[in-house]
């Protein structure tokens, strides 16, 4: 298990940015594949990007090119860099740390991020 805190989530305007962290304590931080998906009222959860314990990155096409996944291992944190920020961005947004599977193992809080037009 790992406990898992986002933060850096508020309300920004069209075109604005964002940048949310992850920390994480309780294991080993650096053996974990992390993630960031988010989740829209009304909506299922999707994920947005994804950094493994090796730093292969993926991310979804809709953020591709504005959104940038990253890690600390030193600090035991994760970072998701939002630019361009666009209304359909407006969700709840979590951090999730797998020792298997993508969306497996633990979960934060969630951070709302809400982008005005």
């Amino acid at each position: 298990q790992v406990q898992l805190v986002e933060s850096g989530g508020g309300l920004v305007q069209s075109g604005g940015s964002l940048r949310l962290s992850c920390a994480a304590s309780g294991r080993i931080f650096s053996a974990y594949n992390m993630a960031w998906y988010r989740q829209a009222p009304g909506k299922q959860r999707e994920l947005v990007a994804a950094i493994s314990r090796g730093d292969i990155t993926n991310y979804a096409d809709s953020v591709k090119g504005r959104f940038t996944i990253s890690r600390d291992n030193a600090k035991n944190t994760m970072y998701l860099q939002m630019n361009s920020l666009k209304p359909e961005d407006t969700a709840v947004y979590y951090c999730n740390a797998a020792l298997g599977i993508a969306g497996s193992g633990d979960w934060g809080q969630g951070t709302q991020v809400t982008v005005s037009s």
